[in-house]
């Protein structure tokens, strides 16, 4: 296949994707277009409640009594935070997430 042919099929599948994802997304809320004010319609989080599971996987190799430095965990959302998940293994693996 041409060179010419290739470039004008790869143009051609991209633009219909580009294509298909604005008319398939078109009613849903763009958050970026003005990132000071919250789209209307969009959704929100009105609550988030940890049960005692959550908390102890938080926590993992942290003895009591913790300290205040950890209260944000009261305040931890639904957004990704490093310090709930296992790091680096071996030496740096302070907390023993990777020796369960």
């Amino acid at each position: 296949m041409p060179r010419a042919m290739r470039g004008l099929i790869k143009g051609l599948v991209t633009g219909g994707v580009i294509f298909l994802s604005a008319t398939i997304n078109a009613d849903y809320p763009i958050a970026g277009l003005h990132p000071d004010q919250r789209p209307p319609g969009a959704p929100t989080i009105e609550w988030v409640q940890h049960d005692k599971a959550w908390y102890e996987n938080a926590l993992t190799g942290i003895s009591p009594p913790y300290p205040k430095s950890l209260y944000f965990l009261d305040n931890q959302g639904y957004w990704y935070t490093p310090f709930i998940h296992p790091g680096i293994p071996g030496y740096y693996d302070i907390r023993g997430w990777h020796r369960q």
